[in-house]
């Protein structure tokens, strides 16, 4: 009878471990093809474009894997721990897959831009987009580790990028104001920082996440929040 038991319970890590290593191998897809796209928008690459936006089915073919998996999980009658493991991994592969359709959504605005003439204030996008690629990448490390001091610095550090991206939105506001012919370009990125700016958020969201996997319902520290965008007033 224990000989039976021990098995069943290492089949269920085994398979917690898969869920896991699923979760963080669509994670840092997310993470690749947001630095794909932002390469795209330095280089002008239509074809490089092309590919991350057809790379995004990859991404939602492994949530559809992660929802089996957690499906399997939830019929073998899980404990308490295993349910708080099974909701962590349903709520991170959802803020994993907008990640991947913002990076997509900013390489199909960057063959938009591709038509019109190139603006230097791609480069301020561009630093704000590797601050989101390290904040995915730096989560992702946080909850296979199961470490919740560093989901929270993720969770604090949001604020910078916060007040990087209403400062993008205010200097893109100035530019369109100053110059006319410069709007649609304009418009597209603000498109494309507010995509980051969300990508932002769901890092946060899976920080969180981190954080309930580890520690159940304790509360949470306050935390700041920065993005003034909507108030802005130029």
């Amino acid at each position: 009878m224990n000989e039976q038991y021990n098995h069943i319970v290492k089949s269920l890590d085994d398979e917690q471990r898969a869920l896991q290593g699923e979760l963080i191998r669509m994670g840092l897809m997310a993470a690749a093809q947001l630095e794909a796209a932002l390469d795209v928008v330095e280089r002008r690459d239509d074809g490089a474009a092309e590919r991350v936006i057809a790379n995004d089915e990859a991404i939602d073919a492994l949530e559809q894997q992660v929802n089996h998996d957690v499906i399997r999980l939830i019929q073998r009658g899980p404990l308490a721990t295993d349910l708080r493991l099974i909701l962590a991994a349903l709520r991170v592969a959802s803020d994993i897959e907008r990640i991947g359709d913002y990076a997509a959504n900013i390489a199909k605005r960057s063959l938009v831009l591709n038509q019109l003439p190139p603006l230097p204030l791609t480069r301020g996008l561009g630093t704000l987009g590797r601050m989101a690629v390290q904040q995915v990448r730096d989560v992702l490390e946080a909850y296979r580790e199961r470490d919740g001091e560093a989901a929270l610095r993720v969770r604090a550090r949001d604020a910078e990028l916060d007040t990087l991206y209403t400062g993008l939105f205010r200097e893109l506001l100035t530019y369109m104001m100053e110059d006319a012919r410069a709007i649609t370009a304009c418009t597209h990125l603000l498109f494309m920082a507010k995509n980051i700016e969300r990508i932002g958020d769901h890092a946060t969201n899976i920080a969180e996440n981190a954080w309930f996997l580890i520690h159940g319902e304790e509360l949470l520290p306050q935390r700041d929040k920065r993005d003034d965008s909507n108030t802005t007033a130029v």
